[in-house]
């Protein structure tokens, strides 16, 4: 492929529509001397930098780094104490408080329960204060738990579930004894008196703790809410802070490099646009100097390669144009061979014919013999141009490329030669065939030939039977034709596949020779290959290929159909 640059300010118009054409180019080209000493289109630039770009980059990636982990760590630290400050508020001091409210509720329904029994005897009343019982053990272990950490509130919960435990033991285990052993509820009042004292001190206990919780409560929701007060201005100084050292690191990136880079661009665009005397001056860091330095060397190197392309263009041109006249003399040929030629052929022929009926009476033996080989000839001569002419239509003027059942091409084919199959008593046998992408027209010819050939040459000493099968796999599909025929040596298994190569005498079977030849080129038409089978040790076998259709090689060629030609 040869490239093509207009150059920018007389022919942009050119070096649109120049892919696909054959127009001169109009560029502007210089040789490396002239090119390299056009001062007066040079870009003047600074001295170069000897810090590369990697390097600046490096330092301020430092910087930046340096930046972000710093305020990374203050953030994380101030994020870990809100997070310290907002869990124990949330999992150890509320939770506790509720516990506490819990236990004071918990010794009311107890005291309630005792005094109902005493009052009425009624054991049902007394299950409230068994389940209470039960319920405080549990509430208090989970609160000493949540008040590891806080040794004051413990110690008071302590001293009130002692008091707790008192007026459990002194009074209220008594009076539910008292009460079963049948004492009156009136003598029992002095003791319930003493109990209701003994429970205040206990209930005054827990009110205590409640109000030391609550404190430490409050306490710890000011201690959040200035940790996310502090947390807030870190974030905003650390976002700021960040902000700040990008638009400096941008500034510092677009003096020191975008700048550089953007002057480079430019000019290779000049050079781009076909402006190859614009010379490249090195500039900015170190690296970019020298890619500036590679670019020049470079467009250098595409004056000297644009002279070249430029005369392999036109040698790539003439050979074109010489094929061009090539083809147009082979479709001059074909139209002569199939009219011209056959012309003068059907015209010797039916005049020999003519001869022979006219003056019969008057030839010898020797002359219709001459007559004969005379039409015999012309028509082995008409059939070789017909046949010619099919082969060279193969893959050249065929378009019809669409799904083709394959069970009805050959059963089209069968029927064609149901003449020659009769006559010969054959028996077909084939696999159910899938359906395939290809010409109906070509596939036609392709079972013709093969089926005629295993017709033709078959063995006189026993029934020709044909078989057809078929493998599919992943790629595509893979079809033998096998005959108890005379068979063929493995020797000419290449040769048989050429054009007019015949493996027996002229008279001994009909046919040109270029049978195989079609059916190779057919093959090959549709994307697949063709062989002779020599693992068949009775008469011969055929496979070929057929791709599936993503596979299938589509033409590209538009024209007329060529006839299906027997073997």
């Amino acid at each position: 492929m040869v490239e093509c640059v207009a150059a920018p300010d007389r022919t942009r118009d050119a070096a649109r529509r120049c892919p696909g054409t054959a127009r001169p180019l109009s560029v502007s080209v210089l040789p490396v001397s002239s090119a390299t000493t056009a001062a007066g289109r040079t870009h003047r630039a600074g001295r170069p930098s000897r810090m590369t770009t990697s390097r600046r980059l490096s330092v301020m990636m430092l910087a930046m780094s340096v930046l972000v982990l710093t305020g990374g760590a203050v953030g994380a630290a101030a994020l870990s104490h809100t997070a310290a400050v907002s869990n124990r508020l949330a999992d150890r001091i509320s939770p506790a408080r509720a516990a506490v409210g819990r236990l004071e509720s918990g010794l009311l329904e107890q005291v309630a329960a005792v005094r109902g029994y005493v009052t009425t005897g009624n054991p049902e009343l007394l299950r409230p204060y068994e389940a209470g019982v039960a319920a405080e053990r549990a509430t208090v272990d989970r609160t000493r738990g949540l008040l590891a950490d806080e040794p004051d509130a413990r110690r008071e919960l302590d001293d009130a579930i002692r008091l707790a435990d008192r007026w459990r033991t002194e009074f209220a285990t008594r009076l539910i004894g008292a009460r079963r052993a049948g004492t009156p509820p009136e003598q029992l009042a002095p003791v319930v008196e003493r109990g209701r004292l003994a429970f205040d001190a206990a209930r005054a206990a827990l009110t205590a703790l409640e109000g030391r919780l609550d404190r430490v409560q409050a306490a710890g929701r000011r201690n959040l809410d200035d940790a996310r007060a502090v947390r807030d201005v870190l974030f905003v100084a650390i976002l700021g802070a960040l902000l700040l050292s990008s638009v400096v690191i941008s500034v510092l990136v677009r003096a020191a490099v975008l700048r550089p880079l953007g002057r480079l661009g430019a000019s290779v665009r000049h050079v781009a646009n076909g402006e190859f005397d614009h010379r490249l001056r090195p500039e900015g860091p170190a690296d970019i100097a020298r890619l500036t330095a590679d670019v020049e060397t470079m467009r250098r190197r595409v004056v000297d390669a644009l002279m070249t392309s430029r005369r392999d263009r036109d040698a790539l041109e003439q050979q074109a144009a010489e094929l061009r006249r090539s083809n147009e003399d082979l479709e001059q040929f074909a139209y002569v061979a199939s009219h011209d030629l056959q012309g003068p052929l059907r015209k010797v022929a039916s005049f020999c014919q003519m001869l022979q009926r006219r003056y019969d009476d008057q030839l010898d033996d020797r002359a219709r013999q001459y007559i004969s080989y005379a039409v015999d000839g012309a028509t082995r001569m008409q059939d070789l141009i017909n046949e010619l002419l099919a082969f060279s239509r193969i893959g050249r003027v065929y378009s019809d490329d669409r799904e083709v059942d394959l069970a009805e091409v050959f059963a089209r084919a069968e029927s064609d030669l149901s003449g020659p199959i009769a006559e010969a008593d054959a028996e077909v046998v084939a696999d159910p065939l899938p359906v395939v992408h290809g010409d109906p027209t070509l596939l036609t010819m392709l079972w013709q030939n093969l089926l005629g050939n295993a017709v033709k040459f078959r063995s006189p000493d026993r029934t020709p039977r044909i078989r057809v099968t078929v493998a599919e796999d992943a790629t595509g599909w893979t079809f033998g034709v096998a005959d108890n025929g005379i068979g063929i040596d493995p020797r000419y298994a290449d040769k048989i596949f050429l054009i007019f190569q015949r493996l027996h005498p002229r008279g001994s079977y009909d046919g040109t020779g270029i049978g195989l030849a079609i059916c190779k080129k057919i093959v090959e038409y549709h994307g697949g290959t063709l062989v002779l089978d020599d693992s068949d040790t009775e008469g011969a076998r055929f496979t070929f290929t057929l791709p599936k259709p993503a596979a299938a090689v589509v033409p590209e060629q538009a024209g007329e159909r060529a006839p299906a030609v027997p073997a």
